[in-house]
């Protein structure tokens, strides 16, 4: 069941990864039709002026509100499953921990990682303010996102190539870094992780601390210290869960409800 689950999630992010790249390279639409964030920096130009801002598309719309009712549903799975952007600092992570196995995801202290990790609702204001003042997508200039699938054109910026430049290569040696400290797109899903109605959850009652979920999160949260974990990092990603890291069945699940009732109708079952 474990690599069951793992499978399919390498396999839904390569197949999304394929399908942008066929996108870019075939030039079948423009990167920034199929990218959910254009829809939320066009808000404001939506809603004062009824017309998009330029190089958005009506398709952005759509794709963020299929995006915003999974978040509600699952919280930031776009983050941990779909983005492109987010797999290959995934994929330049296992090479990096092979590179690097003693210096891997240890170069940030645990304090100033927490600290760093608002860092992106900075970029979040910034992109939404400077996009609603000018009414043009200035985020496009340095958005490794479209760098990665459009590199060999002139209409990436420079800028956005040594970001993803520098984002790839500190993927060698941190986890997500763009995911952890500056995406501004995962900074505004995870708020969706304080609503989601498929929580993750841990039992405190069968675990055994042995902090393995901990380890296994690419977001670096301490997911052995909570019972829900509704932290703004988490991606959904399920890596942490008895079904793919934890060695104890039904300890940290996804589920529904409130998991204090939860615990309380076992303890009568058990009574019984």
């Amino acid at each position: 069941m474990k690599q069951k689950i793992l499978n399919i999630r390498r396999l839904v992010q390569i197949f999304f990864f394929l399908l942008i790249g066929v996108i870019a390279v075939a030039d079948i639409a423009s990167l920034h039709a199929v990218c959910p964030f254009g829809g939320v920096v066009t808000l404001y130009n939506m809603a004062t002026l009824g017309t998009f801002i330029q190089k958005i598309h009506a398709s952005s719309i759509i794709l963020m509100s299929l995006i915003f009712f999974l978040s509600i549903l699952f919280g930031a799975v776009f983050c941990g499953w779909i983005c492109p952007l987010g797999s290959i600092q995934e994929w330049f992570g296992k090479v990096g921990r092979k590179l690097f196995p003693k210096k891997y995801n240890r170069l940030v202290p645990a304090p100033l990682d927490r600290i760093l990790s608002y860092f992106r609702y900075i970029v979040l204001i910034w992109v939404i303010f400077v996009t609603a003042k000018s009414g043009t997508l200035m985020f496009a200039n340095i958005d490794p996102y479209n760098a990665m699938f459009r590199f060999w054109t002139d209409e990436v910026a420079v800028p956005s190539l040594i970001i993803l430049g520098i984002t790839l290569v500190s993927s060698l040696l941190i986890q997500r870094p763009w995911c952890r400290y500056l995406c501004p797109y995962g900074a505004l899903l995870g708020l969706f992780n304080k609503i989601r109605i498929f929580k993750i959850t841990r039992n405190p009652a069968t675990c055994i601390s042995c902090s393995k979920c901990d380890k296994a999160c690419p977001m670096g949260i301490n997911v052995s210290k909570q019972e829900k974990i509704t932290s703004h990092q988490c991606i959904s990603c399920y890596e942490c869960t008895s079904e793919v890291q934890c060695p104890v069945a039904d300890t940290v699940n996804m589920q529904t409800g409130s998991f204090k009732a939860k615990l309380k109708k076992e303890v009568k079952i058990d009574e019984n």
